[in-house]
């Protein structure tokens, strides 16, 4: 296989930067809502109810509280992961864009507390968050 011209190269940066750019965006206009809103009542999808409970089922290990990497890198999780987040293909959108997503439940996006994922994942976990009331911390912060 040949290697990409420099061309080629600046192409994939600028995807890059793109995705960034709107991974962020999102990130930001979603921790602006949680932390003045009652997530409990924030619908992000239109199918939340069905995204918990399926997330519940098939992943009853993971605490949305503070997740451990571990249940989203290792190999045999990004395969559980795969499986899962393709049975959403065709009725959420976006469903495989990159998306950032908290690690502690309690805390803001940071470098420290931020960990790349798909918006499968992010719906799962925050959905899951909302239904919780662990994001209610954050807006009594304010």
């Amino acid at each position: 296989m040949p290697l990409p011209s420099a061309d080629e190269l600046e192409q994939l940066e600028d995807i890059e930067k793109q995705w960034a750019v709107k991974a962020m965006h999102h990130a930001e206009t979603y921790f602006k809502l949680i932390s003045s809103i009652d997530g409990s009542k924030l619908r992000l999808t239109g199918i939340d109810d069905e995204i918990y409970d399926d997330f519940q089922q098939s992943f009853p290990e993971i605490d949305v509280l503070h997740l451990d990497e571990k249940h989203f890198k290792t190999p045999e999780y990004k395969e559980k992961w795969r499986t899962w987040i393709n049975k959403y293909e065709k009725r959420v959108n976006e469903f495989n864009f990159g998306s950032l997503i908290r690690i502690d439940a309690r805390e803001d996006y940071t470098e420290q507390n931020t960990m790349f994922g798909v918006r499968m994942q992010f719906y799962a976990v925050e959905i899951a968050r909302n239904k919780k009331g662990l994001n209610d911390a954050l807006r009594n912060k304010n």
